[in-house]
């Protein structure tokens, strides 16, 4: 059973800086991709980036593009995110999340993937 563990969350001020872990508890690990999402209370969950597993390729939303930085690290089946800029709008719960398939190009829907972190939250004040 793929469990993932997210961590990195936090309280901070706008214009500071986190940056989430997510790691799996399989003793090996092969994904199709890796992705993070956020989600606010009444709102749907909504794409922040995601990396192809097993080769190069990353993509990030819209909202957060320039920001954000999604990367792996898979000796350690780990995957990051690094939040730059924070803006108070960045306020949600970010979920980390594994796809078995492809395509590459669905991975912008929550839908597509099939394993849930807990989500870590992350505050950003004025």
């Amino acid at each position: 059973q793929v469990q993932l563990v997210e961590s990195g969350g936090g309280v901070v001020q706008a214009g500071d800086s986190l940056r989430l872990s997510c790691s799996t508890s399989e003793r090996t690990f092969s994904a199709y991709a890796m992705g993070w999402f956020r989600q606010v209370p009444g709102k749907e969950r909504e794409f922040v980036a995601a990396v192809r597993w097993g080769r190069v390729g990353s993509k990030t939303g819209e909202s957060v593009k320039g920001r954000f930085t999604i990367s792996k690290d898979q000796a350690k089946n780990s995957v990051y995110l690094q939040m730059n800029n924070l803006r108070p709008e960045d306020t949600a719960v970010y979920y980390c999340a594994e796809a078995t398939r492809g395509p590459w190009n669905a991975h912008l829907s929550a839908f597509e993937y099939n394993y849930w972190g807990q989500g870590t939250q992350v505050t950003v004040s004025l």
